[in-house]
């Protein structure tokens, strides 16, 4: 039974690194000469970066091979392995469009292209066999000047039944002098009935608070518990909710331990913040979303009834999950059954 819901995960860094080896292998003969053997491949695709600007170039490998043509083959397998493996009932799979299109082409042809990108993700992610219900979010990138942002917002105006919201990506430390554009690409969306979310407070240099009251959710966020947990009441009186990626942290030099995790989980759950664990990266981690379950119980990050508050969060706060209970319950409401009131009593 599929069970749980991932509100955060890139397109580009959902490949695990065996299937996008094989591609190389066999469709991409430059990339086959430059990664041969597989174990060196694997250390380089998955090993820890020293900074986040190093570990956002690892999406652009991917991005030079997904294409409107390529992207079916590698949604199909994102797919399967995410219901088989990791039991998703629900996933937000976001991306920039723009990054998907024909790069000899000029700005205004690939803006126009990104509406058939959109339909050709959507189409991919439609498959009955790996039934998960798998909206889409389109990420506005720091790197992408205005109009192309601005196409992107309006691409998912224009696609409702495909697009659940927006995103901004591409490192909060880059997002500087570009302030007042992105609240006012924020403001747009919001006015146009698009849910929103970005990525911020991930880095100690990418607190920006003046973009905080127009997400719905918070991409990261650690370093408002971290480092600004005055800001706590404002979040959990906004209803937001932090999508925390345990692993990615530690890949990009973010965190240095575990237990500044601990500190995370605790401020949020002390001040009502509700907080959603997600994967970010899967296969730049070759981490499947029940084993950050798994790790950060392991460790005693958080407990089981916390992880039931987180997943039970997740589902929650999803943009376009059509029920008003996850899964468990639902099962149970269908089955005209309650879960016994003590159910967890035994966790610590």
């Amino acid at each position: 039974m599929a069970l749980y819901a991932e509100l955060h995960r890139h397109l580009g860094g959902s490949v695990v690194p065996r299937i996008l080896w094989r591609y190389f292998q066999r469709y991409e003969p430059d990339l086959s000469q430059r990664f041969p053997d597989y174990d060196p491949f694997e250390d380089f695709y998955t090993r820890p970066r020293e900074t986040l600007d190093e570990y956002l170039e690892l999406h652009t490998l991917v991005e030079s091979v997904q294409t409107e043509n390529t992207l079916p083959y590698f949604i199909y397998r994102l797919l399967r392995g995410a219901y088989v493996f990791e039991n998703l009932a629900y996933l937000e799979l976001r991306y920039t469009p723009y990054y998907r299109t024909d790069h000899d082409r000029s700005e205004a042809e690939r803006i126009d292209q990104m509406q058939r990108i959109v339909e050709v993700v959507g189409k991919a992610m439609q498959g009955v066999e790996h039934p998960i219900i798998t909206p889409q979010i389109l990420c506005m990138h720091v790197r992408l000047p205005y109009a192309v942002n601005r196409a992107i917002v309006d691409l998912a105006i224009a696609n409702p039944d495909l697009v659940c919201g927006v995103d901004l990506a591409g490192g909060d430390n880059h997002y500087g002098d570009r302030i007042e554009e992105l609240v006012t690409l924020f403001d747009y969306a919001r006015s146009h009935g698009v849910k929103t979310t970005g990525h911020l407070y991930e880095t100690a240099d990418g607190c920006h608070p003046q973009l905080l009251p127009y997400l719905q959710r918070i991409g990261h966020g650690i370093q408002i518990p971290l480092q600004h947990p005055e800001l706590l009441r404002e979040v959990a009186a906004n209803g937001q909710c932090l999508e925390v990626c345990p692993t990615t942290y530690f890949q990009t030099g973010a965190l240095e331990d575990l237990s500044q995790l601990k500190t995370v989980f605790q401020r949020c759950f002390d001040a009502g913040v509700d907080v959603a664990i997600c994967t970010d990266n899967a296969g730049l981690h070759n981490v499947r979303l029940p084993f950050e379950y798994e790790n950060l119980l392991t460790h005693d990050i958080i407990n089981f009834r916390q992880l039931q508050a987180c997943q039970d969060a997740a589902f929650r706060h999803a943009f376009a999950w059509p029920h008003k209970q996850p899964p468990t319950l639902l099962l149970n409401t269908l089955l005209q059954e309650e879960p016994p009131a003590d159910a967890t009593s035994i966790y610590p």
